[in-house]
Order: structure tokens, then C-alpha cells, then sequence
């Protein structure tokens, strides 16, 4: 690691404060599930595949996020000094650009949990409704 490493510092925040909504949306999310359902395994599937999905689109978002950075260092629409990077690179551009991403894939998901609204849970059985019903009329039949 040769520079002061002055890119990687802008990126701490950013990663500080998704690692804390993380968290907090870690908390939410086991309470929520705590409060549903004591005692109960029913609902252990949900956030297992929410996990998958999670890790699959991080993963995703890294890939391209790699390719992008090196076609537009490569090409040279970016330049990253060289005295303020850490030195270790993916390519052609620092590996303290993958911060944001990694920032993207904590926050969203998070933000997603801490945003959705608790409420009842849809049951299986169908509604049953006490409006009549008319029959149908085909339209000759319609005044």
C-alpha cells in the first residue's frame, strides 16, 4: 500500500452509516419476526431466500460495478490520482471505488425493511365478500 489512502476516508462514512442502518434493520426485522409469531419456524424460509436474493444482486452489482470502472478508467473519462489511492487495485481502478457498491448492497435492502409497513398477513383463503353479486348481461341485453 504506497498512497495516504484519502479516496478510501471519503468512504467511510458512506460505509459507516449503511452498516448502522443495516444493523438497526437487522433489529427491526427480529422484533417484527419475534412479535408474529412466538415460538414458532413458519416463517424461517422468508428471510433465507430475502438473504440469497440479497447476496445474488450483491454480487451482481459488484461484477458490473467492476467492469464499469475499468471501461471508464480504461478509456480515460476517470482519473484517480495516485498519491490519494491505497494502493491495491481491481483492474485498473482502486479497490476503495467498490466501497459505494458495497454501501448500495447494505443500504437498499435495509432501507427496504425499515420502510415496510407491518400489518396483517394475507391468508390463503379466499375473501368472501356480503355485496350481492348481479349476473352477468351481454350487451344486448344492457339498456
Amino acid at each position: 500500500m504506497t498512497g495516504s489512502g484519502t479516496y478510501a476516508l471519503l468512504a467511510v462514512p458512506f460505509l459507516g452509516a449503511a452498516v448502522l442502518v443495516a444493523v438497526l434493520a437487522g433489529v427491526v426485522s427480529a422484533r417484527r419476526r419475534r412479535g408474529d409469531r412466538p415460538g414458532a419456524r413458519a416463517g424461517a424460509r422468508g428471510p433465507r431466500s430475502a438473504v440469497l436474493a440479497g447476496v445474488v444482486a450483491g454480487v451482481a452489482l459488484l461484477v458490473m460495478t467492476g467492469v464499469f470502472n475499468n471501461v471508464i478508467v480504461g478509456l480515460g473519462i476517470v482519473a484517480y490520482d495516485p498519491a490519494l489511492v491505497l494502493g491495491a487495485r481491481v483492474g485498473l481502478f482502486p479497490v476503495e471505488d467498490l466501497a459505494y457498491s458495497i454501501g448500495a448492497v447494505l443500504l437498499l435492502p435495509s432501507c427496504w425493511v425499515l420502510l415496510e409497513r407491518p400489518g396483517p398477513r394475507p391468508s390463503s383463503r379466499p375473501v368472501r365478500s356480503d355485496r350481492r353479486t348481479e349476473p352477468s348481461r351481454r350487451p344486448e341485453e344492457t339498456p
